[in-house]
């Protein structure tokens, strides 16, 4: 009994990034490969199919359904010339790799029925077994091109027959898509164990006088009663700057006298957003009005990396502290790609953002997100340099 050893072959180009729809079908056009003792002539003959595939998020493997079809014109026996049809049908089980990759690899497994119109060299309809390879190559969001190498195994009258199918085709997918959401780390705060250092009474986390002698009367703060331990003519009881620099001229509650010290013409005692940078335009507030958030994703994705948790941490607290502003955060890419697909990503990229805030407790009703694509670049696209300033994430501060 002849081995058959089969390799398919390999496109290595792709047009766009596309992730897993909820269904996909396939139509495919192949050749089939048969062993010499089933005695078909010339020992193969093209073939006709369609493959219907069900993905769902954190299934191991996506079900697929296929129908394999030759006529009567392109299959006859080698001995008698009778022509007959063989139409193959079964389930397989399939397992995808790199889903959002530029190439998504995939293997499969599974059991199929086969019948043929004219049963000679002791051919039978019966089931079989059978194996694959493949890769898809997505072309756009819902097309992807199709290749894959498919072994099977019949028993036909005591005796083990191989065939083998190479066949390529095109992918559509439609419904919702199937994307796995990636674990978030459970976050252990530090366990905190309190105490009282100066032996005033005050525990630690409350006290911002720790040093205070032995004997010192203190108040709920842990300051000396009716004293000016920063020295700046203000009683300790009603100073709420109780540790102002020397010489440095106070209001009456102790703190710093007003003024606009990152020179952004608010001044510092309504400016909440204290280090501006210099020159950007700010709100009534002495914010920006438009900010970078410095988010990174892997290439081609729309998850966050773990390295910038942090910012859009902060951007969180910033937005649950000040309950009066609202947030549209919106995507840039570079000129790399389709502008219809950078378009998709930027949206993709600004409403992972969004999503993370509102998991960090800013209420949905006062985040929004939306895309740009490749239309509003801030630097050159024709240097690495300027794609990766094009490649952004902006947020848009409003008041309610």
């Amino acid at each position: 009994m002849k081995k058959l050893i089969l390799i398919p072959a390999l496109l290595t180009a792709s047009l766009a990034l596309a992730k897993p729809y909820t269904y996909e079908i396939s139509p495919m056009i192949g050749y089939n490969i048969a062993e010499g003792n089933i005695g078909m002539k010339e020992n193969g003959y093209p073939v006709y199919g369609v493959e219907l595939q069900y993905n769902k998020k954190d299934w191991f493997l996506s079900p697929e359904l296929f129908v394999i079809y030759t006529d009567s014109g392109n299959a006859e026996y080698d001995a008698s010339a009778k022509e007959t049809d063989i139409l193959r049908a079964g389930v397989n089980g399939v397992k995808i790799y790199n889903e959002n990759g530029i190439f998504q690899p995939f293997a499969k497994a599974g059991l199929g029925m086969e019948k043929m119109d004219y049963l000679e060299e002791g051919n039978k309809n019966s089931l079989f077994v059978d194996a694959g390879a493949g890769v898809k190559i997505p072309l756009m969001d819902h097309l992807a091109l199709k290749l894959e190498a498919i072994y099977m195994l019949k028993e036909n009258d005591n005796r083990w027959d191989n065939n083998a199918i190479v066949q390529a085709g095109l992918t559509f997918g439609f419904g919702a898509q199937a994307e796995k959401k990636a674990p978030v780390a459970a976050v252990v705060a530090p366990v905190v164990i309190d105490g009282d250092d100066d032996n005033d009474g005050v525990l630690n986390s409350k006290d911002i006088c720790p040093n205070t002698a032995v004997g010192v009367k203190v108040g709920e703060r842990g300051c000396f009663l009716d004293g000016d331990d920063d020295n700046d003519g203000v009683l300790n009881t009603v100073d709420k700057c109780p540790t102002t620099a020397a010489n440095t001229k106070v209001d009456a509650e102790g703190c710093k006298l007003d003024g606009d010290d990152d020179n952004d013409g608010v001044l510092n005692s309504k400016d909440i957003c204290p280090n501006t940078p210099l020159g950007e335009a700010v709100n009534e507030d002495g914010c920006s009005k438009i900010i970078t958030l410095h988010v990174t994703f892997p290439n081609d994705s729309s998850k966050i990396e773990t390295s910038s948790y942090n910012v859009v941490q902060k951007y969180a607290d910033f937005l649950n502290k000040y309950t009066a502003y609202s947030a549209k955060i919106v995507g840039h890419t570079d000129s790399r790609g389709s502008a219809a697909y950078n378009q998709k990503l930027s949206e993709r990229r600004a409403n992972s953002i969004k999503d993370m805030l509102i998991e960090k407790g800013v209420p949905a009703s006062r985040v929004s997100a939306a895309g740009e694509g490749e239309t509003k670049p801030m630097a050159d696209n024709a240097t690495a340099e300027g794609r990766a300033q094009n490649r952004r994430i902006e947020a848009e501060l409003t008041k309610n």
